[in-house]
């Protein structure tokens, strides 16, 4: 699951401190786990400072604790297992404004194989798996919400800026920007299908997604049907 641009923003941010960043490289370009004593020693630094850095390193999800007994013996008196340290499978990229690549290589990807099984044409497949990822993050929301309120939230997530003007509302930010600017058709089609999707997905909200091409925003707006 992709992490709240918050969360995003303060893992990158944690790294901004010089001992911590060099603490995290050091156990990223290590083979296996790293302790705090072995770290401690390779950045000549206090084990209680090492201790606190690496800790906070695992706060942001950069760095993954597992437990080990270092000394090989098993059984009574092997003694406790080493909190060991190291890099976890977590991507951390930020953006601002927020983009979306990643998403769209998902959904690029995905219909290109879905494509080459039952030899229907690219688009097509493409704007059918755009369709059902939003209508995946609909049906994802929690229960017991209203559709309308749940819609903005979700944009919001998304990384769109939902705006709300009379009788619509306006996306500020295209996640998938520097794409749809050089792949256009493709792109916004498969922007389209996605809120498609996801308004169809939540049922009542009285939206409805139109194309509305902008330079400053977002291709699709989402018009009031009310």
């Amino acid at each position: 699951m992709q992490a709240q641009q918050g969360d995003r923003i303060s893992a990158v941010a944690a790294l901004d401190e010089p001992t911590r960043r060099r603490l995290y490289d050091h156990v990223a370009r290590q083979p296996g786990p790293v302790g705090r004593d072995e770290a401690a020693s390779a950045m000549d630094l206090p084990r209680t400072t090492a201790a606190f850095h690496l800790d906070r390193l695992v706060d942001e999800g950069l760095l993954d604790v597992v437990y080990e007994r270092r000394s090989g013996r098993t059984g009574p008196g092997a003694g406790r297992p080493a909190k060991l340290y190291r890099r976890s499978a977590c991507e951390v990229t930020v953006s601002l404004p927020e983009r979306r690549y990643d998403l769209a290589g998902q959904l690029l990807a995905t219909a290109l194989e879905e494509s080459a099984r039952s030899d229907e044409p690219p688009q097509a497949v493409l704007d059918q798996c755009a369709y059902r990822f939003g209508r995946n993050l609909a049906e994802a929301r929690e229960a017991g919400r209203e559709a309308a309120e749940d819609v903005l939230r979700i944009l919001e997530d998304q990384g769109y800026e939902p705006r709300v003007e009379p009788g619509a509302v306006t996306l500020e930010n295209c996640p998938f920007h520097a794409l749809a600017q050089e792949h256009t058709d493709l792109v916004c089609g498969m922007n389209l299908k996605l809120l498609d999707g996801l308004l169809d997905g939540l049922g009542s909200t009285g939206l409805a997604a139109e194309l509305d091409p902008s330079p400053e925003r977002c291709c699709v707006r989402l018009q009031s049907q009310d």
